[in-house]
């Protein structure tokens, strides 16, 4: 079965397009690709570098839109079920970003394969469990100034145990900086630059 495949625009910023041809942006801000009909639009947190929507001018009638206001209500994280894809909002938090001020996400596709973002975050509780559930792929912001650094966003891949643990968020006003995430040492690696395509399979 052929695989979504994942267009890292920059920065937080990643578009999705799936096999059965719906398109999912994730942070809107950085890069190019903006193009695409959206049909989900999802945002970790509320800085203006997660939150450019007005990038995304082509959306279709069903398109829907899920902030972190919408993904924790009241300290119950939320969970939506689209067919195409399943959305399951997970804890992220740091000095910079309270707890109830911003989420991670773990998306589930038709194929199996699930993927998680920590958004802006340093270690949270909820990362160890992860293991269990033997995740495909986990993307870390690990840029050290907003987030946690390189460091102990390798500690974290080594708690979630993700297959392919990716760097991303590395450099604050960059879309991307390879010598950076190459400091991300995780089982696994995977670095992606900005404007790579990844098919998740």
């Amino acid at each position: 079965m052929i695989g979504p495949k994942l267009f890292y625009q920059g920065h937080g910023s990643v578009r999705i397009e799936t096999p059965e041809e719906k398109v999912i942006y994730l942070d809107p801000y950085a890069g190019e690709g903006y193009d695409l009909t959206a049909d989900l639009i999802l945002v970790t947190h509320g800085h203006y570098d997660h939150t450019k929507l007005e990038l995304i001018e082509n959306r279709s009638d069903s398109c829907i839109v899920i902030t972190y206001q919408d993904a924790n209500q009241d300290g119950n994280y939320q969970s939506y079920d689209l067919g195409y894809v399943k959305v399951e909002a997970v804890e992220a938090e740091n000095k910079n970003h309270p707890i109830g001020e911003g989420v991670g996400y773990i998306l589930t596709f038709s194929n199996g394969k699930a993927v998680y973002f920590t958004g802006d975050s340093s270690t949270t509780k909820q990362m160890a469990t992860f293991a269990e559930r033997k995740l495909d792929y986990a993307f870390f912001c690990c840029d050290g100034i907003y987030n946690m650094d390189r460091a102990e966003a390798s500690k974290c891949a080594k708690l979630v145990g993700a297959k392919c643990s990716i760097p991303y968020h590395v450099k604050p006003g960059g879309l991307f900086d390879q010598a950076l995430a190459e400091e991300f040492q995780a089982e696994g690696r995977r670095i992606i630059a900005a404007g790579e395509i990844m098919e998740i399979i």
